[in-house]
């Protein structure tokens, strides 16, 4: 989810632990736990769709280039890679598999995610940086939806101290400072000393590999993150970690089309539901370990 509690800086939720940042250490004294790891999946495979590329609107085929909007700051959907330039993620391989499917080239034009709505349509034919539908989006954009992403706890694998994600009073849980997720933390800790029981002991930093790295290092019980945060967390520390309690609060994110561009809306549509259905989609999101994310109806908003 592309919430935070502070001005809409969406930019700090960014992930360290895809960046080199150094963080802080962990409560062992031990070095970060998760590292920066490109798990890019191969679209070379993917071959055009004549009947899709020919709905792609003229001024789009003779430029040959799908130039998408997004926030690259964002791990694991977009972010960078450890060159701190090319930018990766399944939401970046989504891109380009789309643009194979269409015949196109593809672009990811970086930029401050509150900037990229705006220019939808005129700097960027597409946006694709984890846009959670809603109805004040899909009042004035298309919307064609692909991922479903909530939050989730992660712990130890074993859970080892019996961490109950519906018994939160008195536990010590690490969250990334900004996120939704620390303002939830914040209001459920307020419920527990309202109740007369102990509050929780909401551990925050700055990153995420902080955040999972004191998970690790036994100084919190458990994390709480987005979902595809977590399973990616998950993927990274090589099953030193493990999500309890399912998916909360999930909610659909989508590719972002210009409401009057009725041409592009439909052959992005219908190759988004082309990846989904001859298994692309399913594999880029199991290359990066968040296919429990994955749609399989390339929905479109605002609905009919």
């Amino acid at each position: 989810m592309r919430k935070l509690i502070v001005g809409g800086l969406v930019a700090a939720l960014a992930l360290t632990a895809c960046s080199n940042g150094s963080g802080e250490p962990a409560a062992d004294g031990s070095s970060p736990a998760t590292t920066a790891t490109d798990r890019t999946y191969d679209v070379s495979g993917v071959e055009q769709v004549d009947e899709l590329a020919e709905q792609v609107p003229q001024e789009i085929r003779d430029r040959g280039k799908l130039i998408i909007g997004a926030a690259i700051d964002y791990a694991p959907a977009e972010f960078r890679a450890e060159d701190l330039q090319t930018a990766i993620g399944y939401d970046v391989d989504l891109g380009k598999a789309l643009g194979r499917v269409l015949g196109l080239e593809t672009e990811v034009s970086a930029a401050e995610f509150a900037s990229l709505l705006p220019g939808i349509g005129t700097k960027y034919d597409i946006g694709i940086s984890s846009f959670t539908i809603t109805d004040e989006r899909t009042a004035s954009y298309n919307m064609i939806a692909y991922v479903e992403v909530g939050s989730s706890f992660a712990v130890k694998t074993g859970n080892p101290e019996g961490f109950d994600p519906d018994s939160l009073c008195g536990q010590s849980i690490a969250v990334q400072n900004g996120t939704w997720q620390h303002e939830d933390l914040d209001a459920k800790s307020k419920e527990c000393t309202d109740a007369g029981e102990e509050a929780i002991d909401v551990l925050v930093y700055s990153s995420q590999s902080d955040v999972t790295t004191n998970v690790i290092g036994n100084k919190a019980v458990a994390f709480y993150a987005d979902s595809t945060v977590s399973d990616y967390a998950v993927a990274l520390t090589n099953g030193q970690l493990e999500v309890v309690g399912g998916v909360r609060d999930s909610a659909p994110q989508g590719i972002v089309v210009a409401q009057d561009d009725v041409e592009l809306t439909k052959a992005i549509q219908g190759a988004m539901q082309h990846l989904m259905d001859d298994g692309t989609w399913q594999a880029i999101m199991e290359s990066w370990g968040t296919e429990d994310a994955v749609l399989t109806t390339a929905e479109l908003y605002p609905q009919a």
